[in-house]
């Protein structure tokens, strides 16, 4: 059934019982969109700017982008992360100022010792 037959029975209901018609489909949507439009109005105005659409995206993007640039580096026990070369950062994908106020681990920013095939940096062997 669609919206004009609903009506008609509708009506006939109505007239049946002595009470007043229904409004014909379509009658109030031009209203309905202007509500709807205020509505979106009003909520851009009252919602805070870090919880808009266009931050949350942008947030959602930045963190995306930072995961994937930290997938080459896996974190160690001591707060240093070592990179698929085998050098040791430390504080590597822990964001901005994360070794502000805080004293360095043992053994945190010493320079790698060569493994087994590589050279010394000094290049004396």
């Amino acid at each position: 059934m669609n919206a004009g037959q609903q009506h008609l029975l509708d009506t006939y209901r109505a007239a049946q019982r002595g009470e007043a018609a229904p409004p014909a489909p379509g009658t109030h949507t031009v209203r309905t969109a202007r509500e709807i439009q205020q509505w979106y109005r009003f909520r851009a105005v009252v919602t805070a700017p870090a919880d808009r659409l266009p931050s949350r995206l942008r947030r959602a993007v930045h963190s995306a982008a930072a995961c994937l640039l930290r997938r080459g580096t896996t974190e160690r026990v001591d707060g240093a992360a070592e990179g698929v070369d085998g050098v040791v950062r430390s504080g590597v994908g822990r964001g901005p100022m994360s070794e502000a106020g805080r004293a360095p681990a043992s053994g945190v920013g010493r320079a790698p010792t060569p493994g087994p095939g590589r050279a010394p940096a000094s290049g004396a062997m």
